[in-house]
């Protein structure tokens, strides 16, 4: 029996499990914005931070559960899933179709070198880097900066990129228009009540999410074993295995972020709804050699920049051009 069919065990759905789950990251998202509100308003700003950072957790993982919406696989019914994933789309700042088409399409996409736009985070060749010039070098360098991706990332990716995002015009016109409507009238009701106080402490959590979000984007394919390949030689279930990482981050972490972090899984099998990936791995993973990410693991992965065809490596950048494993010559 092969990893994906083994993994077919866990794709049952439970309704009262997930709409509990829903329910319960609803509460903690309204209950920690108006006690951040309150906070501020009473200069609790000892309480307001803490508060903020919890706001940014259940709104980052609402947008995992809207993640799971656009696969079909949170709720039993498609319906469901489309109404749950319009439902959060507001606090998540991402329409709901045009999410759900960007990300089917890198789950289709997934460890193809000659289809590397449909990534969430670039990857370049080692090869396209010693034949770069200095401004696409420089432009590389600082995107995959990692005090440059993060924050930047997270400020240009939701606040800016989602208000028109890619396929937008292929896929749902209508609906981002609909979605960015929403979204304002969402923004003024909330300073209807409490003024720009309640505003800004919604962008600061959008903020706070997004830069979670861009570190777990970026681990989830980037690290040193990862895998890369071109057709016809290219393997799916590789791809979703090696190819994508398991964050071994600790139990309450994975709850924050609904189990993304078990992301080998889910590539290889997304009809396995988020609330049983963590069982799915551990019980797996005692059949199957499946690999954990150590947090130390996980910040030596953003030393790694360069996907070397030669040794099947994410690499650091060479050091110098001249000596880079491309350009040596030949003994």
């Amino acid at each position: 029996m092969t990893v994906r069919q083994a993994s077919r065990a866990y794709n049952e759905k439970n309704d009262a499990l997930a709409l509990f789950s829903l329910g319960a990251n609803f509460v903690v998202y309204f209950g920690s914005l108006y006690l951040a509100i309150r906070a501020a308003q009473l200069d609790l700003w000892w309480l307001y931070a803490p508060l903020v950072v919890v706001l940014a957790l259940a709104a980052g993982r609402l947008y995992v559960l809207e993640h799971d919406f656009g696969h079909l696989s949170f709720f039993s019914r498609r319906k469901w899933n489309i109404l749950g994933g319009h439902l959060v789309s507001p606090f998540t700042l991402a329409e709901f179709y045009t999410m759900q088409y960007n990300h089917d399409e890198h789950h289709r996409q997934i460890g193809n070198l000659e289809h590397r736009e449909a990534g969430e985070i670039f990857t370049m060749t080692l090869r396209e880097w010693n034949e770069a010039g200095f401004w696409k070098r420089l432009h590389y360098r600082l995107y995959r900066n990692p005090f440059v991706m993060i924050p930047l990332g997270a400020f240009v990716t939701y606040f800016l990129v989602w208000r028109f995002p890619k396929n937008t015009m292929k896929i749902a016109p209508k609906s981002v228009l609909i979605h960015n409507i929403v979204l304002f009238a969402w923004w003024g009701l909330v300073y209807a009540l409490s003024g720009w106080i309640g505003v800004i402490t919604i962008w600061v959590s959008i903020f706070v999410a997004g830069c979670l979000g861009v570190f777990l984007v970026y681990l989830q394919h980037n690290f040193e074993d990862t895998y890369w390949d071109r057709r016809p030689d290219l393997s799916f279930d590789q791809a979703a295995l090696q190819g994508a990482s398991c964050l071994s981050f600790g139990t309450w972490f994975d709850e924050a972020v609904a189990n993304i972090t078990k992301h080998d899984i889910h590539h290889l099998n997304a009809s396995i709804p988020c609330y049983r990936l963590r069982q799915a791995h551990r019980e797996l993973e005692d059949i199957f050699p499946l690999r954990r990410i150590s947090f130390r693991e996980a910040l030596h992965a953003f030393t790694l920049k360069l996907w070397d065809e030669e040794t099947d490596q994410l690499v650091p950048f060479p050091k110098d051009r001249r000596t880079s494993p491309a350009m040596a010559p030949a003994e």
